[in-house]
């Protein structure tokens, strides 16, 4: 069975290629709808497909991936955006998948890699409807923080997209596009409210931000974009220095689902900052337990399941005395990231303690 890949793009000469070259000889078919390039965008999409579009932009992510989408003919429709990436693991794995089409899955879920550090380790993750059967027809929602609307026989895959972060040409058209949406009568909800939000907190309005997750948390929505929202209200409550709000967006998160890692080092931080390394402890060595067991189906932080939490273990039981301790949590935490700079920091650390030890 075939596979297309649709794409909308804007001004992305600069990337373009990039993600195309990474997923040669996958699809049968590549769509690329232009929503008003004024760089050679379009010329780059021309070396790789004769399908390229133009779609006027209405303020609606939807709607122009509705029209992508719309211009496909094969049985199968993968979507990308221009940052991203296949590395070549999972361009294999999605070949393999891929002859293994056979009409009766409707949707795939594949893994989002949208973070990595330094040193290539993913730092964020969450899973996305990807791949849908065209026959289906399925259809995208949502003017900003769009989703594909899918159902039937979905399966979860192991394939990858690695979201490979450029410079954020447009900042505040999100925001912006959410605004006309309020000035046109129509008020965010559900999972709109939640990236309404988010967005706010990312442009740097906190106050707004944090009235707007609060009314989300007050209304309907997703187990997973709750803690989310309980989440990111105590990140709130953190820069503006309130320890009891922060303390308590925490804890309510728990309200919706077991507690997460991300969660967990947060209560440990914030205990840590009072000088209760003991009651730390107690959080950090939760977080660690849950792993990724515990990170639920939402965004993943999975260094707060391995990593984090040991190397905050570390710090709590120096501040209480026991560096055997401490060093045995850094030496755990230099088995997840043996590169990292806090791990490297603190080995020396030790190691100065223990030849002053020596020559006393």
């Amino acid at each position: 069975m075939t596979l297309a890949l649709c794409m909308i793009v804007k001004n992305e000469e600069a990337v373009l290629a990039r993600c195309l070259q990474s997923v040669h000889g996958v699809f049968d078919e590549i769509v690329i709808a232009d929503t008003g390039s004024t760089d050679a965008t379009k010329q780059v999409a021309a070396r790789f497909t004769q399908n390229v579009y133009d779609f006027p932009w209405q303020d609606d992510f939807a709607a122009a991936r509705n029209f992508s989408f719309s211009k496909a003919h094969a049985d199968y429709i993968m979507w990308l955006d221009a940052d991203d990436v296949l590395k070549e693991r999972d361009r294999a794995a999605l070949l393999r998948l891929k002859e293994s089409f056979d009409g009766t899955v409707d949707a795939y879920r594949l893994r989002y890699d949208a973070g990595e550090d330094e040193h290539g380790n993913v730092t964020l993750w969450f899973i996305r409807e990807r791949i849908v059967r065209r026959a289906c027809g399925f259809f995208w929602q949502g003017a900003v923080h769009e989703t594909l609307c899918i159902g039937g026989n979905v399966q979860d895959v192991a394939v990858a997209v690695t979201h490979r972060r450029g410079e954020h040409k447009e900042r505040g058209r999100n925001l912006r596009i959410y605004l006309r949406m309020l000035l046109a009568g129509k008020t965010p909800r559900g999972r709109e409210a939640f990236y309404f939000a988010r967005e706010l907190a990312d442009n740097g309005l906190d106050s707004a931000a944090a009235d707007a997750y609060s009314y989300f948390l007050r209304g309907e929505g997703w187990a997973e974009d709750k803690i989310g929202a309980c989440l990111g209200l105590a990140q709130i409550r953190r820069r503006q220095g309130d320890r009891d709000g922060r303390r308590a967006a925490l804890l309510q998160s728990f309200c919706y689902g077991e507690p997460r890692p991300a969660v967990c080092c947060e209560l440990g931080q914030l205990f840590l900052e009072q000088n209760e390394p003991q009651q730390a402890v107690f959080w950090f060595k939760l977080a660690y337990n849950e792993g990724m067991h515990g990170q639920g189906d939402g965004f993943v932080c999975p260094d707060c399941g391995d990593y984090l939490p040991c190397i905050w273990l570390c710090v709590c039981y120096d501040r209480l005395g026991d560096t055997e301790r401490a060093a045995l949590w850094n030496e755990r935490a230099g088995s997840y990231k043996p590169q990292d700079a806090s791990y490297l920091h603190n080995k020396r650390y030790f190691e100065t303690l223990k030849n002053k030890g020596k020559t006393t």
